[in-house]
Order: C-alpha cells, then structure tokens, then sequence
C-alpha cells in the first residue's frame, strides 16, 4: 500500500499537514523540500531551471520518451537516418556473409577474423 503526506501548498511554498493519506503524491516536492532544508539560493535556482528544462522536453517529445520506456524485450524501433545518411553495405557484413563457418580450416578461420576486422576498422576510421 502506497502511503502520502499530505500537503498543501501557499504562496509558492508546501505545508506538510501531518496527515497520512493512502495513494502515491501527486507530484514531487523535492525543491520545495530543498528549500526548507535551507539550500542555498543558488541551487534552488538552478533545480528549478533543470526542471524547467525537463518538463518541456517531456511536453515536446511524449511519443519519444514512451518508445524509450518501453519494455527491454519489446520489438525494436528503427530509429530514421539522418538525412543524406550514406546506404552503403557495410563491408565486413558483405564478406561475413560469403563465409562457410564449417569449411574453413582453422587457420583459414583465422585470416578470415583478421580480414573482417580489418574492414571494420577500415569503416570506422
């Protein structure tokens, strides 16, 4: 069972009332409590500007912020490219799928590892 104090709130600063109530807060109060913890004003101001910017970020992007909280095992969203993004196959991806695993010596194996590696770090740098 959740459980609150309940607040209220005047002249831009909370009152906690001393009564227990069930259910979550409705919001949080983490400044206000900052500030009867006696923070200086300084950090008080700069909270209530972080907040600020969070608050209208959530408010720009809602549909964002719900696919990123999705669960870890839900479908994958693809993400647009950027614009003039290149579609060129990767190389390594190319050469790694002409490879027969089960027909490569060991050495063979080997330089094949190196090869794509090569590649990768050709593509990267």
């Amino acid at each position: 069972m959740n459980a609150t104090v309940k607040v209220a709130e005047w002249q831009g600063d909370v009152v906690f009332l001393h009564e227990v109530i069930a259910g979550a807060a409705d919001r949080s109060y983490g400044i206000q409590v900052a500030k009867l913890a006696g923070l200086p004003p300084a950090v008080i101001a700069r909270a209530k500007s972080v907040l600020a910017e969070l608050e209208a970020a959530e408010r720009a992007a809602p549909a964002q912020r719900l696919l990123d909280e999705l669960p870890l095992f839900a479908a994958a969203v693809r993400r647009p490219e950027p614009q003039g993004a290149a579609h060129a196959p990767d190389p390594a991806l190319t050469a790694l799928d002409g490879l027969d695993p089960d027909s490569l010596t060991p050495r063979e194996a080997l330089e094949a590892l190196y090869k794509l590696k090569g590649l990768r770090t050709q593509t990267a740098g």
